[in-house]
């Protein structure tokens, strides 16, 4: 059975993930409204993607009284 000799050093692990890191999310503004959204994604605010109108935009319901 394969067994390590020595500890593994905080410094040789750590050296070892250096590549393991999140990149950032690439976010840029809608061309239609200025809100920021993220690239090749639909904008949630307005719902525009390549100047179309993509998704239907919410509205919200006020209670009735």
């Amino acid at each position: 059975m394969a067994v390590p000799k020595k500890k593994t050093s905080k410094s040789r692990k750590n050296m070892r993930r250096s590549h393991h890191a999140l990149a950032a999310a690439n976010a840029i503004e809608c061309k239609n409204c200025g809100s920021m959204a993220m690239s090749h994604q639909a904008c949630a605010s307005c719902g525009h993607y390549d100047g179309k109108q993509v998704v239907a935009k919410k509205v919200k319901k006020t209670a009735a009284a």
